[in-house]
């Protein structure tokens, strides 16, 4: 089986979600810190915050479909049967294929969850 005429996964591409979600989760971390940190306005509503909260999310979770939909496809079309135990190139790249495709559904739901007290909270308190 060739693998010249598709896309070569690496660790790159296997880390590549989860550091998405990391960023997404430090962004709305500190946004939401800085905005609330006074301790002199809980009761105002934080409405900025939440729109930021989802500028920043919407982009995340599309990369992670991308990177999960890509990485479905490829395992699917080319032999992704479990196990991946042999000692070759093509074992190798099914099973970065396929953690990378868990790694980008595990980040995309650990996006909706950081992004849901967004939606829920409308102040500091």
């Amino acid at each position: 089986m060739q693998l010249d005429n598709r896309t070569r996964d690496n660790l790159w591409t296997l880390i590549s979600t989860p550091a998405v979600w990391g960023v997404h989760f430090l962004f709305c971390y500190f946004v939401a810190a800085y905005v609330c940190a006074p301790n002199t306005r809980i009761f105002e509503p934080i409405g900025g915050v939440r729109v930021a909260i989802a500028l920043a999310t919407l982009p995340a979770l599309a990369f992670c479909a991308f990177a999960g939909i890509r990485a479905t496809r490829e395992w699917r079309a080319f032999g992704g049967d479990l196990p991946f135990d042999a000692p070759t190139a093509e074992d190798r790249e099914r099973f970065l294929e396929f953690s990378t495709m868990l790694l980008a559904a595990l980040s995309f739901v650990a996006i909706v969850f950081t992004a849901l007290p967004a939606l829920l909270v409308q102040d500091c308190r």
